[in-house]
């Protein structure tokens, strides 16, 4: 009875008061196709094994390769590198056979050959590109015009695509240029490296100017140079212990400073140059203005590099008090020659022609008066470099300091059985015809000067205007002249004798 009532479905009836609630339990209906069915019996089931752990698992109503840890599949990259090479091999085809690209290769090529159309002509045309000028007026204009012939060609080319590139810009179905753009950068370029291998033969300057024009060139050709600026004066900077400088003031100290050297040496030749050859002005006049303008030179290039590059001139104040700091410590010897070189140049006690002659010994021209030293070439062609101080502190002699006319003497002997009476009458008026002899401050004269043991010895005195060096041969031609004279006489110039006795037991 008891099984009957529980096999039996309940019929519905009032239910108690106090009869406790009881949870109707529902089972949850799947969200999807391939959702797993709620378990009826609502027990914990155990997952089931996964016992393929080398292949990718398909999950049912997908039909995706899902990655694993070993990678990707290899047909699906292989598959992703074909379509992106596809997509980049069309657009390349499409840009390269787009109306502007095409539009501007035209340009690029037409522009090349009407510049060599216009370099062969012009060159052609014109006589002093055609061949190199020897002679006629203005011959040396025509020469640098001659050299100029090689940058004809770069030249018109950078001309053309300078005035094709804007209208380029403002076609409305084009719009670009960046093509003309990056061949005249070339022609620039080309202009460059041509200018610099024709007129600077200096091959360390040239390959310094190389490196540094032919860059900032490009870059201010493609716009990029202020950028480039930017960055050296604002990230780029050198750091010098608690000093920061920015690389932009190093490179404009670099640059300007050995633009501005060069041209402070080649004004500086010319000017000296110029100087010299004013006739009119002493030697000595003219190497106190030439150190004068050298000055003046070099510290007016100073102010101005100092200028460009941005530096307060007020600023200077302290370097100026290193510098004498160091003028007074480590540079006592270059401060005391450079300013024994300029009251050398002042009082004029030693000017560039003086023949000297050194404590030493030593002894030749004054070639030159520099800041620090003086050169001296001695007869036989060698230079002496001697400190400026060195002739304030020392003694020497300086034979042309007042008159460049100098006294020499030629010796001579004859036998004691000469009649040295009738010697000078014919010896001085031999020597007088000498066209270097002079009359004046004192004729030639003949003194006796010691009665030697084989002979009588004399002297002939002579002045003559300038120094008896390799290329003056006043004492040479003066001995010959005296040695015909008494050789024509019959006089004779004593020989060594000896005598010999042999004494007997």
């Amino acid at each position: 009875m008891a099984q009957q009532q529980t096999e039996e479905q309940p019929q519905a009836g009032p239910v108690p008061e106090n009869a406790p609630d009881i949870p109707e339990q529902t089972s949850p209906e799947p969200t999807s196709p391939g959702d797993v069915p709620a378990n009826p019996e609502n027990v914990a089931q155990p997952a089931p094994e996964n016992t393929d752990t080398g292949s990718p698992e398909t999950v049912p109503g997908t039909s995706d390769v899902v990655p694993t840890a070993d990678g990707f599949s290899l047909s699906g990259l292989l598959d992703s590198a074909k379509e992106l090479a596809g997509k980049v091999f069309g657009q390349m085809f499409d840009w390269l056979t787009s109306p502007a690209f095409l539009v501007m290769i035209a340009v690029v090529v037409l522009g090349y050959y009407l510049a060599r159309f216009i370099t062969k002509n012009l060159i052609k045309r014109v006589d002093f590109f055609r061949e190199k000028p020897e002679d006629g007026k203005l011959l040396r204009l025509k020469k640098i015009a001659w050299q100029l012939r090689d940058l004809i060609f770069p030249a018109v080319l950078i001309i053309l695509y300078a005035a094709a590139s804007p209208i380029l810009q403002n076609i409305p179905f084009l719009g670009q240029n960046w093509l003309v753009k990056i061949a005249q950068g070339l022609a620039v370029v080309f202009l460059l490296y041509t200018a610099i291998r024709r007129f600077i033969k200096h091959p360390l300057v040239q390959k310094a100017v190389i490196w540094i024009a032919i860059p900032v060139a490009v870059l201010k050709v493609f716009g990029w140079f202020d950028e480039f600026q930017v960055f050296l004066q604002e990230d780029a900077r050198l750091e010098i212990g608690n000093i920061s400088i920015p690389a932009w003031s190093v490179a404009n100290i670099l640059i300007f400073g050995s633009i501005l050297f060069w041209i402070g040496r080649i004004s500086n030749s010319k000017g000296k140059e110029v100087i010299h050859k004013q006739e009119s002005i002493d030697a000595g006049t003219r190497e106190v203005f030439s150190k004068i303008f050298e000055l003046i030179l070099f510290g007016v290039l100073f102010v101005l590099l100092m200028n460009i590059v941005g530096i307060d001139l007020g600023a200077l104040v302290v370097l100026g008090g290193a510098i004498g700091l160091g003028l007074g410590f480590g540079l006592q010897q270059i401060a005391a020659n450079f300013i024994s070189g300029m009251i050398l140049l002042l009082d004029r006690t030693l000017k560039v022609g003086d023949y000297v002659v050194l404590p030493d010994g030593r002894e030749g021209f004054v070639e030159a008066l520099n800041m620090r030293s003086a050169t001296i070439e001695t007869t036989d062609g060698k230079d002496i470099m001697v400190p400026n101080v060195k002739f304030i502190e020392d003694a020497y002699e300086n034979w042309t300091h007042k008159d460049p006319r100098q006294r020499y003497e030629v010796y001579f002997s004859v036998a004691y059985d000469t009649d040295i009476d009738k010697l000078e009458d014919i010896l001085i008026p031999a020597v007088s015809k000498h066209p270097s002899v002079l009359q004046e401050p004192e004729q030639p004269d003949l003194e006796l000067r010691e009665f030697g043991d084989f002979g009588i010895k004399f002297a002939i005195e002579f002045w003559c205007d300038g120094i008896d060096d390799g290329e003056n041969k006043f004492t040479s031609d003066l001995n010959f002249i005296v040695w015909r004279t008494l050789k024509k006489h019959d006089i004779k110039m004593p020989l060594p004798q000896t005598e010999i006795r042999i004494l007997k037991d």
